[in-house]
């Protein structure tokens, strides 16, 4: 998948998962996309892509970008001690239950979350398309060189006409310098992240291959528990949808 080509890569990736009050998650969504992905572009973060999780009705689910770990210190302290957030804080903060649920990721081996051009108002008019894919993996204590080269050979086989691979990461071991944000001390994590044309895409080829992985890592020792399978609906205005590569 091609980037925008004067963005640069984000080495530091915030997964963030939000439990929003029941029966608002929409209303939660329209804000974000209505005020902030804008906002943290201007201050050099990207909004990545967001989305609702099937199966967990009340959470929405984003990725953030940040060049690197200073950045993520400044621009967080730009945007959360600034006026945006200041305005429609209270709005947001009505509307989330939970918003601790955050790993804190970096590419594993050079797979960066690509950069995709914003949704298109005109031609995209119906808003973000296809099925965003998280398949999120405990891993054992220093076990990630072993994961990457155990299960990078078996992701080559989740890449079938209809998916694409958005990124490998995997938990960021160092303190997290934005404090007034959490992130999650119980790694690491490993997560790969992609993008699916459609249900019966996944339905045929990712899910069964993703039940497959599981047993072929759990056999090797390097899981702590049952990986989560999070399949997503883009919201409209998701960076990470299906498109048509140009």
């Amino acid at each position: 998948m091609q980037s925008v080509s004067h963005l640069p890569p984000f080495e530091v990736v915030e997964l963030r998962r939000y439990a929003i009050r029941d029966g608002e998650r929409e209303r939660f969504a329209r804000y974000f996309e209505s005020y902030f992905p804008e906002a943290f572009q201007q201050l050099g973060a990207l909004a990545l892509g967001q989305g609702f999780e099937r199966g967990n009705a009340t959470w929405f689910t984003w990725l953030r970008g940040f060049r690197d770990m200073d950045a993520r210190a400044r621009i967080n302290a730009e945007f959360y001690f600034g006026p945006l957030w200041k305005e429609h804080r209270s709005t947001m903060n009505e509307l989330l239950l939970d918003s601790d649920n955050v790993l804190l990721l970096e590419p594993l081996h050079g797979d960066p979350v690509p950069a995709l051009p914003a949704v298109d108002p005109v031609s995209e008019s119906a808003g973000a398309a296809g099925v965003l894919v998280l398949h999120v993996f405990a891993l054992r204590k220093k076990a990630a060189e072993a994961f990457a080269e155990r299960a990078r050979r078996e992701f080559l086989a989740y890449r079938r006409p209809g998916v694409r691979q958005a990124g490998l990461l995997a938990t960021l071991d160092e303190p997290n310098n934005f404090p007034q944000l959490p992130v999650r001390e119980d790694g690491p994590y490993a997560v790969w992240l992609g993008i699916a044309e459609s249900d019966d895409i996944v339905a045929r080829e990712l899910v069964p291959r993703a039940a497959k992985l599981a047993t072929v890592l759990g056999d090797a020792g390097l899981l702590r528990r049952k990986p989560e399978l999070v399949l997503m609906d883009p919201t409209p205005r998701s960076r990470l949808r299906w498109r048509i590569e140009p």
